[in-house]
């Protein structure tokens, strides 16, 4: 009985530690909502770090992918304000709240928001200038299959940009390490980073790191070859 006693509150932490890890991969319900809130403002200042990596010119038409909450979203519409800019998001919560927060691009038709997987992007070949991808490639079902995907909407010179606050080998490899495998989720170092894009048909590759907030930002070209 005490052994049971022992091993059950066990469990339940389990249980709730992993529920809780899956709400980040893809949000629902109103616990769901709140993690959307929660990640949008705690990521802004990586994105800021991670777009000031690449131009981004007021004419240019841009895709984040995993737009979560749609604060990214609201950021490059600031930036292309000639242009158009896409989110895409898997979860249903996620785009719901994407849609509200970016309501005013909405109405002038310089936003979209779609309910879609990055493993099948309702996009014509050719037709973003950029990529993002803030905190979510960790989560994709087919790494390289899907950093193509990306690759045939791309226009040729145009980029994708990955952002993260997590690769292995990073300052907080050790803590975020475990909670990759409960999410089961890839855990990328460096090489492993840049490895991803060239396989998937990439040309330049650039990698940025900053090893004292553990952030790394990934950028690679599409030929126009």
């Amino acid at each position: 009985m005490q052994t049971l006693r022992t091993i059950v509150p066990i469990v339940v932490a389990i249980v709730l530690v992993v529920y809780m890890l899956n709400q980040c991969r893809k949000p629902r319900g109103w616990l769901g909502r709140f993690f959307l809130w929660e990640m949008g403002g705690r990521h802004s200042d990586l994105t800021d770090w991670g777009l000031s990596h690449v131009a981004i010119e007021r004419h240019h038409t841009i895709l984040d992918v995993g737009c979560g909450g749609g604060k990214t979203v609201s950021k490059l519409a600031l930036l292309a304000t000639a242009g158009k800019v896409c989110g895409v998001d898997y979860s249903a919560a996620s785009v719901a709240l994407s849609r509200r927060t970016n309501r005013h691009g909405l109405s002038n038709g310089r936003v979209e928001i779609h309910h879609a997987s990055v493993s099948q992007l309702p996009f014509s070949e050719s037709t973003f200038d950029l990529v993002t991808a803030v905190e979510t490639h960790y989560y994709w079902p087919d790494l390289v299959a899907d950093i193509r995907e990306i690759l045939r909407v791309l226009k040729p010179e145009g980029k994708l940009i990955l952002i993260a606050e997590a690769y292995k080998q990073g300052r907080f490899h050790q803590p975020t390490g475990l909670a990759m495998r409960l999410l089961r989720a890839s855990y990328l170092t460096v090489n492993e980073h840049r490895d991803l894009l060239v396989t998937a048909g990439y040309a330049d590759v650039e990698i940025f790191e900053d090893r004292r907030k553990g952030w790394i930002c990934v950028i690679g070209r599409k030929s126009d070859k």
